[in-house]
């Protein structure tokens, strides 16, 4: 027995519904999950079913004969007009002949012989075949005096009586001409957490919109609209730190050393050209000339522009697995949500996520600890000594922190981060996906405990400097690089803004 899933569109009448479970009933299907919300889309309903290879086709075979399955999402047409027609017995009955039998669906008509128009009929039609349209125009026009208010054949401006259709044609503006057994298997996915959401009281609208918004904030900052906030420190004599702030998602970290240029995390793929043409701005050479990358973990936003990358990528295990499962809360205890699953595979779409090939993994914990945290292993960036502390977890699986007591250096990656030092755009980004999975933190026990460690740690390195003049730098997964002030997170130095399109 297996899970299958497939998508009905069915006539909004009483039994449709019944009909269709019946369908599943007779081939001994067991329905797992359905989802139908009229309100949304009143002909659209979302089934998983267990059964077995042959009793699903049967299943697909018998649904389609009725017309209640939908396997395709052809572009749909949008017709907006005015029709006038005399006010007399019989008019809109023959006016709907001529509707019918175009095949168009009315999805808006308005008419009143006491308004301002007393002839007029609004009518707002959704239709499959441009061809059908001008046939159907030219009849009515040899008929009535028409006024076309608006006609659109790339599905802009469907209503919501197709709203899957049109929602599946938006989701194709942001990640291409993809097929349309993928695309249905996408938008089955989205549903599900669209479900889960509103199940925890949220507007399944708001749900459609920030997966839109999502796409559509990473298109809209590419090219001349990429653009970032870079800090630039002196660390020792020779090593020079670069922190760059990308539009969406974490932050990019590069050293500049004599012998070679290191990337802490890599950011979104989408970004990588972008990317490239920024180090070539500040004349750190381009993503072929990098010595090594290390990737702090697994969500896109910072290891996503791995797979674009000539050089190794160290990461660790638990990341690769997380990876491969394409699950974010993989290894966690929220490995089953819905939420985290769906999302991964959402972002890593949208923000053309590759994986790194030349991946180098950390060891296992030798048993030494830094405060709470296992030391894996240690590594050199010019004069510079790292301890790779393990995390717990909290925020993801797999995660790993950068410690350089002795030049005051902790890479916290997305456990601190300085919320304070965001604009309010990256803000925005960031509160997206916040709210498709409720939380960005896997286990946000764990996650506090850790917060607590790494500033006792940060703590513990200010003292031990205290006598140098210097401070322990909070290079943080998102904002800017930071060091403590009152216990919290305040901005280190200045920033200066790079525009791609200046």
């Amino acid at each position: 027995m297996k899970r299958f899933s497939f998508i009905a569109r069915m006539p909004d009448r009483p039994g449709a519904l019944h009909t269709a479970a019946g369908i599943v009933r007779r081939y001994g299907g067991n329905i797992n999950r359905i989802h139908y919300d009229r309100r949304i889309d009143a002909a659209t309903v979302f089934f998983e079913v267990t059964t077995d290879d042959a009793a699903y086709l049967r299943m697909k075979d018998e649904l389609s004969a009725i017309g209640y399955l939908q396997e395709t999402l052809r572009t749909l047409g949008f017709l907006k007009f005015y029709v006038y027609v005399p006010n007399e017995s019989g008019a809109l009955d023959e006016f709907l002949t001529y509707i019918t039998a175009s095949q168009a669906n009315i999805a808006y008509i308005d008419f009143d012989d006491r308004g301002k128009h007393p002839g007029r009929l609004k009518v707002s039609l959704n239709v499959e075949e441009a061809g059908t349209v001008d046939h159907l125009l030219n009849r009515l026009k040899s008929r009535y005096r028409l006024e076309i208010i608006e006609y659109d054949t790339t599905g802009k401006h469907l209503d919501d009586t197709v709203f899957y259709v049109r929602f599946a044609q938006e989701l194709r503006e942001l990640i291409g001409n993809a097929e349309d057994a993928f695309l249905m298997a996408l938008l089955h996915d989205i549903n599900h957490i669209v479900q889960e959401l509103q199940d925890r009281g949220k507007d399944p609208r708001e749900v459609f919109e920030s997966i839109l918004l999502t796409g559509r904030t990473l298109q809209a900052t590419l090219g001349e609209g990429f653009y970032a906030e870079v800090q630039r420190i002196a660390i020792t004599d020779t090593v020079d730190l670069f922190c760059f702030q990308l539009p969406c998602g974490g932050n990019v970290y590069l050293f500049r050393t004599p012998d070679e240029t290191v990337m802490v995390d890599t950011g979104y793929g989408i970004y990588h050209r972008d990317i490239a043409a920024m180090f070539a701005h500040y004349g750190l050479g381009d993503l072929q000339t990098l010595g090594r990358v290390f990737i702090t973990h697994a969500d896109a936003d910072h290891c996503g522009g791995g797979g674009y990358l000539a050089a190794p990528v160290c990461l660790h295990a638990g990341s690769v697995e997380i990876i491969r499962e394409a699950n974010r809360a993989y290894g966690s205890r929220s490995e089953t949500s819905v939420l985290e699953e769906v999302y991964t595979t959402v972002i890593n779409l949208f923000s053309e996520f590759r994986s790194p090939e030349d991946a180098v993994l950390f060891p296992a914990a030798p048993g030494e600890k830094r405060s709470i945290f296992p030391v894996l292993d240690r590594i050199t960036i010019g004069d510079l000594e790292f301890e790779v502390l393990e995390s717990l977890g909290g925020h993801l699986h797999g995660l790993f922190y950068l410690v350089c007591p002795e030049h005051g250096l902790l890479f916290s990656s997305d456990t601190l981060i300085n919320f304070g030092s965001l604009d309010e755009a990256r803000g925005k980004y960031n509160a997206l996906a916040d709210f498709l999975v409720t939380s960005v933190n896997v286990d946000s026990d764990r996650a506090r405990e850790e917060r607590r460690a790494l500033l006792a740690m940060a703590a513990d390195i200010d003292r031990d400097l205290a006598a140098s003049g210097r401070r322990c730098l909070i290079c943080c997964g998102h904002g800017a690089v930071s060091v403590l002030s009152g216990g919290r997170l305040e901005q280190y130095g200045e920033t200066e803004h790079y525009s791609a399109a200046e």
